[in-house]
């Protein structure tokens, strides 16, 4: 091998520089090969938009959150849109020809669901592809933890912390959205570390009554206030979830939100006490990556080169049994990990009379 190429797709996510870092270090450092990155996603590797990556440019991202490389979410080689209104076209076949023109052996492909299924593909093509997991929702089932879901808790807990200041002072109910999409992990750690009065998971359908007799209870034996952690993917019994919009041009097209607002102005209504709700969105995934993520994500990184040294194509890198260690691209996509509603966090918090909605 004499290089090797990076690509971040999807959200960003805190932990992508660090992954970028690890693999730029161990290539140059331990291998003596050259490393470029594709720039913007999927989207700058179509159009064959790419930057050499040197030990100086990665010497201070290690903390940083975002993507050096830049990223996009609305990108599919195997269905490009050259414009918003276009028809796809599949561009794998170019993007494949572009990469041997370069001399690259093989692509590191570090992103979510939507950008390992496109790694996946390249590499039923035939071209040497590693994945790295990322994302903020920790829902890709083929590892126990994803790089940036820690820092997103953290930044989550903190913004609740903030909000219970307020919530204390005026005797409200104060709700919490939170991201993660159709699974709740997110919001359940976020939930439990931030002392939540009640927890509202996609995976749990709540009981808008049930939900209101419980936090009338609350405040009228003496509860100042209280919290409530809501994931963005939440949605009551018989219902369905809060959509804010849709995207027609990305291959994920429906945009989840708004759920908290609706929720406030049902609870206010029904128990006659002030409710408010605040929407955290992409605030969780700002700021400076937390410890436990730059190690995880050096560990990631590392971990994908040596496969690759190794020749080993066509895997994930992943935490399986607390160990890294990987598992193949075919495995890692296209099953959703949701929250067993039985699981130990769900009855931890149980166990303190966390309410969940049923």
């Amino acid at each position: 091998m004499r290089k090797v190429a990076i690509l971040t797709g999807g959200g960003d996510c805190p932990g992508l520089n660090a992954v970028i870092r690890a693999i730029t270090k161990t290539a140059i450092t331990k291998y003596n090969l050259d490393v470029i990155g594709y720039v913007d996603g999927y989207r700058g590797f179509v159009e064959n938009r790419w930057r050499p990556i040197t030990l100086n440019d990665v010497e201070d991202i290690l903390d940083k959150g975002g993507t050096i490389l830049g990223t996009s979410n609305s990108d599919n080689p195997f269905k490009f849109l050259k414009t918003r209104d276009s028809e796809p076209v599949d561009m794998s076949d170019i993007c494949i020809k572009q990469m041997k023109d370069l001399g690259v052996d093989c692509l590191f492909v570090v992103g979510g669901d939507g950008t390992l299924t496109s790694g996946r593909d390249f590499s039923r093509k035939g071209f040497p592809v590693i994945g790295v997991p990322k994302t903020i929702d920790n829902d890709l089932n083929a590892t126990e933890v994803t790089f940036g879901f820690n820092t997103a808790v953290t930044n989550a807990v903190d913004a609740m912390d903030k909000l219970k200041t307020t919530a204390e002072s005026h005797k409200r109910i104060m709700l919490v959205e939170i991201m993660g999409r159709y699974a709740g992990w997110l919001t359940l750690e976020t939930g439990i570390a931030g002392a939540a009065s009640a927890i509202l998971l996609p995976e749990i359908p709540y009981d808008l009554d049930k939900l209101c007799d419980f936090l009338k209870e609350k405040t009228e034996n003496g509860q100042k206030y209280c919290m409530v952690a809501v994931s963005e993917g939440a949605k009551p019994k018989n219902g369905e979830v809060t959509i804010s919009r849709i995207v027609g041009y990305s291959p994920d097209s429906v945009r989840l939100g708004g759920v908290s607002n609706k929720l406030a102005r049902e609870i206010e209504e029904k128990t006659g006490i002030e409710t408010r709700a605040t929407v955290l969105g992409h605030i969780q995934r700002g700021g400076q990556t937390s410890a436990y993520d730059r190690v995880l994500s050096t560990k990631y990184g590392v971990k994908a080169m040596e496969l690759a040294m190794e020749g080993n194509f066509g895997k994930m890198v992943a935490m399986i049994d607390g160990k890294v260690s990987y598992t193949t691209l075919e495995e890692a996509v296209g099953q959703l990990k949701n929250v067993p509603v039985d699981c130990d966090l769900v009855q931890t918090a149980k166990s303190m009379g966390v309410y969940f909605g049923e």
